[in-house]
């Protein structure tokens, strides 16, 4: 039985060869897994999956892998599914149907229409999941698509049916919509190629604005650019797929039913139509050139194919040879990089010559990696060539923008992403980006930030891209290849005037070619140096008096604005007198505080460090004992505490939180233990108008750590003309009363004075200490960092959260301020000043760049952001102003195979030679090859974008 098996099996030539075949390749598998040739099982797949996706059933690239399964399933279907229709008609109907609702963006437009319907029932909730790509989707979109739905179908039925079928020849109904067909192919080249700054990528155009640095004058220059790429998009989206509809519709290949080859041609041919119309005109143009060519000649092309497959196999054709071309630039590229770096010529001198020797053979491997569809990377990025396993689009495994390297500069690709993304529509639909393809990859540059564009997919009226952010900071590979891209730019977009129109690429061999800028609304950075302001002697001395003015303004605003508890209960009975302990108006003699008004000095601040640099916290030397603390509610002998008293038939530890007569001792000294039976009655005092409780400060901002002397010694740098001007300047009060008159008695309660007088004194205490000492640039900068002083009341202060913030904010606010006035000018009065204070309050953050807040303020647009620093380096002190506007980011693209060759390299290296020196060749900066900036683009952990977005779905119309 096994002879006789054995036999029947080597009597089959073809089994015998396939048998050599497999014997030959079993023994180079090991050795085309170590080259990196041979693909691992899932990107094969993938791959193969794309492949006949694209090639075969007409097709995307999918963003998704879940979508590309779907997609290939659904398409493969609808291939079969045509085979077994028995009319021609139901055949065109179906292909053209399927082939128009398959390009579309379904999964989006089912997502938007899932959350619009359970919009009704979770109200607007489910409107904040949706992004503002997935917005645009409306009726409007929906009833546009059904109408081209409904035409596309009735041309297409109609022209098959009653035009009748005839061989082509140069006066057929179908070779005059040829002639239509190659004239609209020539005008949309020719819109396209104007939109952008180089024609071919070589000579410049005449007609692109020459200097584009200002927004609004760019604008006004691409005016008419604009207007042809409208004429473009019309041409593209409506003109061009019913006239290959019509092309398709008259063939006389369609009367052969029953034919796999022709239902796979036509399914892909009526769906290429509208997956990518440009490249659908560019086939069919040449099948249609091609014919009329050969017209009469018995030839293969003629005789054997029918005009769907001929459309395949240029499709095919036409997608190798872009490879092709591509891949040969980059190996020349990587032969000239390694030639022209003076660190690398000696040891790839001898590489170079081979490769010029046996440049046939490198050009069977550029020909095999492109029949692949594979990267060719060079090896160590040297002129080596090797061919990398076929991998999908994506080129890295995973979903696409759920991996990225994090950090405090991500934030301002988040806040830039959206306005991008506007931007990137506008020039995709007018064609300034060129030919969009699936596996094209864009550069955007804009000061410190480098945007990396990719395309994952394409479709009718829709493109779908993921955005990149690189890290930000000035390493010298990223700064030298940065350096480059913008010499790339401002060559090719900042030009005189008088400038030819025709001039060259100076840049042509780079990977990069310039095509446009886009007006985006995002931050620019702008840093100064502060030498001069902030350690002036002028400046330092009016910061003290500035910053009390500024926290007097924000305690008032604070107030104005906060509900309190005592709103409610003075609501309840507007005549009753807010009765309150005033901290400064005790009289009588008082046994003086066991520190004594000489300890409160400069010597309080001995072990906080001169040294701007230390990292250490300030040292505190330990609580002081007779500090003194209120517990309301306790009925424990606390020194200090006055228990023994009663208000209002209530004890102390037991008056209600809610009663108006609450004791608040504020600013009494302690009181010896012994001697807390003598102590007196302490008489209730009142506001002196009905209203100033609305601008009272919190009770627990009450401070008791300063003796009464030292409030009293301080209580003169309070300006008291300022705060009855920021009172008067309120407008919280809507009363029968003028409003006027409620505020002139608010400012002339001395009561209240003094409670805001005591807090501000305190906070200013802290800060700077008692004695008048101009605070050094060492000081301003530490606490602009929340390093405070140690001081007695430090402890206080901090465990008054709202308070310190406020007495921080008061401080930062102080030091713009400071800046303000040595850049502008003086302050001549108090309304600038209200001016300048409600500008930092509306349009700035003032704050620390590693502070959450400064976050939240970039992503919600705040107009400006400061924050102040020193420099290292330089020995000096910086300022830092970011700045949202329209600016203009300019745009390139990059040579696709280049990025993957290099990327299949880093693969290589990393995951087959296990190469993890963070010093390796191949991240070392290469102008010419962009090579540091295309290994930071990979995805993590190969690669170290800070930011990676989810597919964008960009609408082209």
């Amino acid at each position: 039985m096994f002879s006789f098996s054995y036999r029947f099996i080597v009597n089959i030539p073809a089994l015998e060869q396939m048998n050599q075949i497999l014997h030959i390749l079993f023994i180079f598998l090991p050795f085309l897994w170590a080259l990196g040739t041979l693909p691992p099982p899932d990107a094969f797949f993938l791959w193969a999956m794309e492949q006949v996706l694209e090639f075969g059933l007409g097709g995307s690239p999918m963003s998704t892998h879940l979508r590309l399964l779907i997609m290939f399933i659904i398409s493969a279907g609808t291939a079969v599914t045509s085979y077994f229709i028995p009319s021609t008609v139901g055949v065109v109907l179906f292909m053209t149907g399927l082939g128009f609702l398959l390009s579309l963006n379904l999964s989006e437009m089912v997502f938007v229409f899932k959350h619009s319907m359970t919009g009704h029932r979770i109200g607007t909730k489910s409107n904040a999941l949706l992004s503002g790509s997935e917005k645009q989707f409306t009726w409007k979109e929906c009833l546009f698509y059904f109408i081209i739905l409904v035409l596309a179908l009735l041309e297409a039925s109609l022209l098959h049916h009653f035009a009748g079928f005839s061989q082509i020849s140069r006066n057929s109904p179908q070779a005059i919509v040829g002639y239509i067909l190659m004239i609209l192919l020539v005008i949309l080249w020719i819109l396209r190629e104007i939109q952008s700054v180089y024609i071919f990528g070589i000579i410049r155009n005449p007609f692109y604005p020459k200097d584009v640095q200002i927004v609004t004058a760019f604008l006004e220059k691409q005016t008419s650019l604009m207007k042809i790429g409208v004429v473009r998009r019309i041409l593209l989206t409506l003109v061009s797929p019913f006239a290959l509809i019509a092309f398709l519709s008259l063939d006389s290949s369609l009367q052969g039913l029953h034919s796999m080859s022709i239902s796979i041609g036509f399914t892909r041919a009526f769906r290429m139509v509208w997956q990518n119309t440009e490249s659908a005109l560019l086939e069919t143009v040449t099948v249609s050139v091609v014919h009329l060519l050969i017209f009469g000649t018995d030839s293969w092309w003629a005789r054997s194919l029918d005009t769907g497959i001929r459309l395949l196999l240029v499709g095919i054709m036409r997608d190798r040879l872009i490879q092709f071309v591509s891949k040969l630039r980059f190996a020349v590229t990587v032969l000239l990089t390694s030639w022209m770096e003076k660190k690398r010529r000696k040891s790839t001198t001898t590489l170079c010559i081979l490769n010029i020797i046996f440049s046939p053979f490198v050009l069977l491997f550029i020909v095999f990696s492109t029949l692949l569809s594979s990267p060719l990377f060079p090896l160590f990025t040297l002129p080596i060539f090797l061919v990398g396993f076929p991998r999908p689009i994506q080129s890295w495994p995973g979903v696409v923008g759920t991996a990225a390297c994090v950090c405090t500069d991500t934030v301002y690709y988040y806040q830039m992403v959206p306005s991008l993304a506007a931007a990137l529509q506008s020039a995709m639909a007018a064609g300034s980006l060129g030919l969009l393809l699936p596996g094209s990859h864009f550069l955007g540059r804009f000061q410190d930030r480098l945007i990396w564009i990719i395309i994952l997919e394409r479709g009718y009226t829709y493109c779908c891209i993921n955005i990149k952010g690189l890290e930000l900071q000035e390493t010298s590979c990223h700064t030298a290849e940065a350096r480059r891209v913008d010499e790339v730019f401002e060559s090719a977009f900042q030009q005189e005037e008088y400038a030819r129109g025709y001039s060259l690429n100076e840049h042509f061999g780079n990977i990069l070619t310039p095509y446009t800028v886009l007006p985006v609304k995002l931050y620019s950075d702008a840093r100064s140096v502060l030498s001069g302001i902030i350690d002036s002697h002028e400046n330092l001395k009016e910061f003290k008096d500035d910053f009390v003015k500024v926290l007097v303004w924000l305690l008032v605003q604070y107030c104005s604005k906060k509900p309190s508890k005592e709103n409610v209960h003075k609501t309840e009975n507007k005549e009753r007198a807010s009765l309150i302990i005033p901290p400064a108006m005790n009289t009588s003699s008082q046994p003086q505080s066991p520190e004594g008004t000489d300890s409160l000095n400069s010597e309080t601040f001995d072990d906080w460090s001169d040294n701007i640099f230390d990292d250490e916290e300030t040292i505190k030397k330990g609580k002081e004992k007779d500090q003194l603390k209120v517990f309301p509610g306790t009925n424990l002998p606390i020194p200090g505490l006055v228990e023994s008293q009663r208000f209002g038939g209530y004890s102390a530890g037991t008056v209600p939180e809610n009663s108006l007569y609450e004791a608040v001792t504020l600013g009494y000294p302690v009181i010896d233990k012994g001697k807390q039976e003598g102590l007196s009655y302490i008489p209730l005092m009142e506001f002196g108008c009905s209203h100033s409780y609305l601008l009272s400060l919190p009770e627990e901002w009450g401070s008791n750590c300063l003796p009464n002397s030292k409030i009293k010694a301080m209580s003169s740098l309070f300006p008291e003309d300022w705060y009855r001007f920021v009172l008067h300047q309120l407008e919280c009060f809507h009363s029968e009363e003028k409003s006027s008159n409620i505020l002139e008695e608010i400012a002339n309660d001395k009561v209240l004075q003094d409670f805001y007088v005591h807090t501000v004194m305190t906070c200013y205490f802290c800060l700077f200490g008692i004695d008048n000492v101009t605070p050094s640039p060492g000081h301003i900068l530490r606490v602009y960092n929340s390093v405070l002083p140690w001081s007695i009341a430090l402890d206080w202060l901090t465990e008054k959260t709202e308070l310190f913030q406020l007495a921080l904010k008061a401080f930062r606010y102080t030091v713009k301020l400071m800046i303000d006035k040595a850049s502008l000018g003086p302050i001549e009065d108090f309304t600038e000043l209200i001016n300048y204070l409600h500008e930092y309050e509306t349009d700035w953050y003032i704050g620390l760049v590693s502070d959450e807040k400064w976050k939240e303020a970039v992503l919600q647009d705040k107009p400006y952001l400061f924050s102040l620093g020193y420099d290292l380096n330089m020995g000096v002190y910086t300022g830092r102003v970011l700045t949202l506007q329209e600016l203009l980011v300019h745009i390139g693209k990059l040579n696709a195979e280049a990025v993957r060759g290099q990327w299949a390299n880093l693969s290589w290296e990393l995951l087959y030679a296990t190469n993890d020196d963070e010093e390796r060749y191949s991240i070392q900066a290469q102008p010419l090859l962009l090579r540091n900036l295309t290994v930071q683009a990979a995805d993590p952990p190969l690669g170290y974008p800070i930011y990676s977005s989810k597919p964008l779905h960009i609408h082209l119309y």
